[in-house]
This record gives structure tokens, sequence and C-alpha cells, in this order.
């Protein structure tokens, strides 16, 4: 049999960490969303949107290094880890942006990744979506071998703790699922919810300022249900380096246009210089002003995303 990829289940965003022992909290990996596909054809990847991604990440290809069936579709994150053993979104994006089979292979040796597996979708010629999580995940349990890149997302009672725990360590959220919860593909169902430390998105560039013929900072937009864009903020710090500076100055100034792309110039960025809303980026902030910006907005990395999918949340 042959597997079509599906959407995932997505959880729904909350500020509450519910109690009840029919509750149990996992970390919430900041990397690429994978599932993970093995059939009669082989073996597939593919990210959330569907999107293959079967040569950016060869050890996750090779299922049967970890994997005990060779039927069977798992979900997971894929994450690198950076500074202080945390996962970096800016390096993992490294190897998902890559096109070329060889920079795939050398750069897997500077920037290894982990596959953190989470649930199971089917099974040996079966789907089991309407499995209940303890259930599916103790399948995960019996038949995944972990590895240095392999590992298995563990489950955590003590929601609160650990929710306290990833404050600390500055970690992206955790995900609360309920025990019986069945995996609701291409739904968002309140039986999966995520608390996060701290919010993101991703937005489109609008513009930019120079310093010293250098991008100091990047105008955002996202779009209304009308297809404008709105201004949101600008930011011009994150995990930025030098280099990485002076590349995007490059890459902003190709797509440069006399054309306003925002719905309204920014009062404080007339002077700013305007881009054809093609590049997206991901951005960490504190919170929504009420007048519609971010605060404290800053750069998490650079994605490949459809512009048209970055909305206002109305």
């Amino acid at each position: 049999m042959h597997l079509e990829p599906i959407f995932p289940m997505e959880p729904v965003a909350s500020i509450a960490i519910p109690d009840g022992e029919e509750w149990i909290a996992q970390v919430k990996w900041d990397g690429v969303r994978v599932l993970t596909y093995a059939d009669d054809a082989g073996v597939r990847l593919y990210n959330r949107k569907k999107n293959e991604r079967t040569m950016h990440y060869p050890e996750i290809a090779n299922i049967q290094d970890y994997c005990s069936t060779s039927s069977v579709i798992l979900d997971g994150e894929v994450i690198s880890l950076g500074e202080k053993g945390r996962p970096s979104f800016q390096r993992v994006m490294r190897r998902d942006g890559l096109r070329n089979i060889d920079r795939i292979r050398s750069t897997a040796e500077s920037v290894p990744i982990v596959y953190m597996i989470f649930d199971i979708i089917y099974l040996n010629g079966m789907w089991i979506d309407h499995k209940p999580f303890h259930e599916r995940n103790e399948i995960l349990s019996r038949i995944i071998t972990t590895n240095e890149h392999i590992q298995l997302v563990p489950t955590i009672s003590q929601t609160e703790s650990l929710f306290n725990a990833i404050k600390e360590q500055e970690m992206e959220g955790i995900v609360l699922k309920r025990l019986g919860s069945p995996y609701s593909i291409g739904k968002k169902r309140e039986d999966w919810l995520k608390v996060k430390n701290f919010q993101d998105i991703i937005a489109v560039i609008g513009g930019f300022t120079l310093r010293h013929n250098t991008v100091s900072s990047i105008l955002l937009g996202l779009y209304d249900s009308n297809g404008a864009l709105h201004y949101v903020g600008h930011t011009g710090t994150g995990k930025m380096t030098q280099s990485d500076w002076r590349e995007l100055t490059k890459e902003l100034t190709e797509i440069v246009t006399g054309q306003l792309p925002f719905n309204k110039i920014p009062q404080r960025h007339k002077d700013a210089i305007w881009v054809r809303p093609e590049m997206t980026v991901k951005i960490k902030f504190a919170e929504w002003t009420e007048g519609g910006a971010l605060r404290q907005p800053s750069i998490e990395g650079f994605i490949e995303y459809p512009p048209e999918d970055c909305l206002l949340d109305t």
C-alpha cells in the first residue's frame, strides 16, 4: 500500500495548564515537524505542509536503523541542538533550506539533527489514529530503538513542574495531551494543548532599514482576510551573526521594489526600503500590544513558508 501524506494533528493554544490524571505533558521542541512514511514503496519524509523532506534528513530516512516495522507513519519534530544543549531553530533551518545533496551530506556533520518522535498513526497496514494516545505511546516504546539521531519524547505527569523547568531553561513550551485522545488527522483539537513560554509567528518581510550599508532592521507584516499586508512591527535583534546580516542584506537587495507592500506606510519607517513580500521569518515575541504590534520581537530564523499563509489572527 502506498501511503499518501496527511496533515498532522495540531494542538490548541492555551494559557492554562489543565489539572487531572487524564493529562500528561511533553516538551514542545522548537524545530521542523516531520512525518515519516514507510511502506512497500520505501521511506518518505514530509513536513506539516506536505512538502517532501526525504533528501534533507538521511538520518531519519534509514528507518531500519531504529524501527522494528517497515509499515508505519511516525510523527515528530526534527531539532538541532545549539548552545547549552537547547534546540536552535536557526540551526535546523540550515539543514531544512538545503537543496543540493552534496551540501546536505557535508552539513549533516556540522549540523547534526535529532528526530524527536511523539506519535504513531499507522502500523502494519492498519490506521491506528482512533486508538487513545496512551496506547499509541506504548506502541512507540515497543517498536522504536533510540540512538544519537532518534529519540522518543518522554511523557511527564507532573505538568506544572515540567513547564517550570522549561521556563528555567528558556525553551519554547510544553504540549499537554489527554491520555485518551485519538489522533485527529489535519485537525486542531482541545485534547492537545500548547502552553508557550513565549510566543512566535511566521511573518512576511516587507521592507528594511540600513546602517553602514548593512540591514539594521526588518519590517514585518501579516495578511488580513482581504489580502492586505498589515505592518506589525520591526526588529533588528535575534539569533543573527554579522555574516548572517550581510547575507540578509544581499538577499533583500535582490527583491527591492518601489511599490509599498503594506496597506499603509508605517509612520516610523517612512524612509524604509521596500521589498517584494516574498521572504518569511520566524519571530519570537513577548505579546501583542493594544495597537496590534509585536512587543519585543526578535529573529528566530528564516523559513520557507508561503507568504500568503502569514495571517493576522482575527
